[in-house]
């Protein structure tokens, strides 16, 4: 069985999520090794049954809404089953970029562990982020998605603790380099690129924010507090501003420029781009960006 690379997305995403598995292909060195496909959330009804009820996320009680901007996140735990828990996966979030060829990564020696992930920070302590996974699928028979889905919403599973990998044991998990999963970091080293600062990723420039920052339970933070407050009064996305420009102006351009390749070759059609444009999914001036954008043959992302 050739290992599988799965992107989780929505439709919110769906853009993202197509040049992330035009990434893959892009820069792999045998297109043959391995598969790429995309886990829709339009693909998995338990989702749209669970709208408006109330779960468990970081010790509060929240209300599950299928048109957040991470509805998705649940079904990063999905491979293993999708595979009939045979062979290698790796999944990744929708704003994951491969720079790299991604072959190392999965035929790497995973020493007895049955995922693989990067710590949030360099600390042995820091908790570890399911964004980027490699996973051994038959180590993995207890990940059952839409039992565990349900079980948030009987309140026996906490999001934070499953979506954190905190319900695993800790022996499973082997510790991923951090290049594999990097955080809004684009150098030579960089082999996946992940722009997870939601507020500033390069294609939502200039829109209203549509995600929900978190909470936690107990916290007394005036941030916390004053989200609490906005939420009661305004709604989930109420006063939570547009998102902004990325710092780095190379990963708008390496995202830009992928999108470029992906249009030329009809994975993204100009009218699809145009739709999600209209649905305040991507940026309304992506045209223009991408009408200055240089292609990575015309100028690669770092000087030889």
């Amino acid at each position: 069985m050739k290992p599988c690379i799965y992107i989780h997305t929505n439709e919110k995403q769906i853009i993202g999520a197509l040049v992330s598995k035009y990434s893959f292909e892009r820069f792999a060195a045998d297109k043959n090794a391995f598969d790429v496909k995309l886990i829709h959330t339009k693909d998995f009804p338990f989702l749209d049954a669970h709208e408006g009820r109330k779960y468990l996320r970081g010790g509060l009680t929240r209300e599950w809404v299928n048109d957040d901007l991470q509805s998705f996140t649940v079904l990063r735990f999905m491979p293993p089953e999708l595979m009939g828990y045979q062979g290698r996966s790796v999944v990744v979030d929708p704003d994951v970029f491969c720079v790299s060829d991604v072959a190392p990564l999965l035929n790497r020696d995973m020493k007895g562990a049955s995922i693989m992930a990067r710590k949030r920070g360099a600390s042995t302590a820091k908790e570890f982020a399911s964004s980027v996974m490699l996973l051994d699928n038959a180590k993995l028979t207890h990940w059952q998605v839409e039992k565990s889905f349900e079980e948030m919403f009987a309140f026996k599973r906490d999001y934070s603790d499953w979506i954190n990998l905190h319900l695993e044991p800790k022996e499973s998990i082997g510790v991923l380099e951090p290049v594999w999963n990097d955080f809004d970091t684009l150098t030579r080293e960089t082999r996946m690129i992940h722009n997870t600062h939601r507020r500033t990723q390069p294609w939502k420039t200039g829109l209203k924010v549509d995600f929900r920052p978190a909470e936690r339970a107990g916290s007394f933070k005036l941030s916390n507090i004053i989200h609490r407050t906005r939420r009661t009064l305004f709604g989930e996305y109420g006063l939570l501003g547009s998102y902004r420009s990325h710092p780095d102006s190379n990963q708008e351009r390496l995202f830009f420029a992928l999108l470029k390749e992906c249009i030329d070759k009809g994975i993204v059609t100009q009218a699809m781009l145009d739709e999600q444009m209209k649905l305040n999914h991507v940026r309304h001036d992506a045209r223009d960006v991408l009408a200055r954008t240089r292609t990575l043959a015309e100028q690669p992302l770092f000087a030889a």
